[in-house]
Formats: C-alpha cells, sequence, structure tokens
C-alpha cells in the first residue's frame, strides 16, 4: 500500500494528536479534547514558514511530524530547518513510513533553500537515534532544555 505525506488537515487532528500522545514521553500534557488549540497551533506554524505533515496509509493517519523554517544568524541569515514531534503508530512502524516523512519534509526544507535541517531526539530514544542515523542524520551535538513552567 502507497504512503502519501501531506499537509495535515483539520480533520486530521483526532488521528494526529492520538499519535503525539501515544509517542509522547509526556502523554499527561497532550489535550486530545481540544482540537481547536492544535488546529490554532497548526495556522500559526504554516504562518512561520513551517508545516504539519501526516503519512496517510490507505485512509489511515500513519505518522506526523512538524517542520519549522527559521531565519538563522549563521550562514549571513541563511534559513534553517528543524524538526519535532516525529512520531508513527506503532502499528506502522518499521514499514518505512518515518523515512518518507524525513524525506519529504528535507524536499520542502531544500525547496525553501535551507542550508541545514537538523532534530533533538532524547537521550532515552536509543531506536529513534538508530533510525535518524540511517536515514542521514548525523550526531554532532549534546542538546539541553530548560522548563519554563515551574
Amino acid at each position: 500500500m502507497p504512503v502519501v505525506v501531506r499537509p495535515l488537515r483539520r480533520d486530521d487532528l483526532g488521528a494526529a494528536v492520538a499519535i503525539l500522545q501515544a509517542g509522547s514521553l509526556s502523554p499527561e500534557v497532550e489535550q486530545p479534547e481540544n482540537l481547536d488549540a492544535y488546529w490554532r497551533a497548526v495556522l500559526a506554524i504554516r504562518d512561520e514558514r513551517g508545516d504539519v505533515l501526516v503519512a496517510e496509509r490507505d485512509g489511515e493517519v500513519a505518522g506526523v511530524c512538524q517542520l519549522i523554517v527559521f531565519t538563522h544568524l549563521q550562514h549571513a541569515g541563511g534559513s534553517c530547518a528543524e524538526l519535532e514531534s516525529v512520531h508513527v503508530r506503532r502499528d506502522f512502524r518499521g514499514q518505512g513510513i518515518g523515512a518518507q516523512l524525513l524525506a519529504h519534509a528535507e524536499q520542502l526544507a531544500r525547496g525553501a533553500s535551507c542550508y541545514r535541517i537538523q532534530l533533538t531526539s532524547r537521550n532515552v530514544r536509543v531506536d529513534a537515534h538508530r533510525f535518524y542515523e540511517a536515514n542521514g542524520f548525523i550526531l554532532t551535538s549534546q542538546g539541553f532544555k530548560k522548563s519554563l513552567l515551574d
């Protein structure tokens, strides 16, 4: 069955949020009952040169990822792309769907004249690290985060 990677539509939100929540290390922060908030986020992401992509197989949303395109001070103000929230539904893993999401996001980043595409992945996600490396990403940096919610 072919996979179609395309921009998320409003009627994909329930499935996409369920995938995010299932793949999250903090599922309790997601609010699947508040799809309007997620849709407002999608519209804001698009206003900022990014997008939210879904991978669809046989009419079902099987994966999701967010592409962020931003102006970087480096490279004389060049554009850089970042991937966030890359998740594939558990029952669709191992079928090349994640690789297709990454390839489509890379194609969009190249189309936006980005000089680099990057992502971060939590240290505990060892399988994801192998997946990213198998898809051409190189471990180059150590990431740091600080919560601003306390």
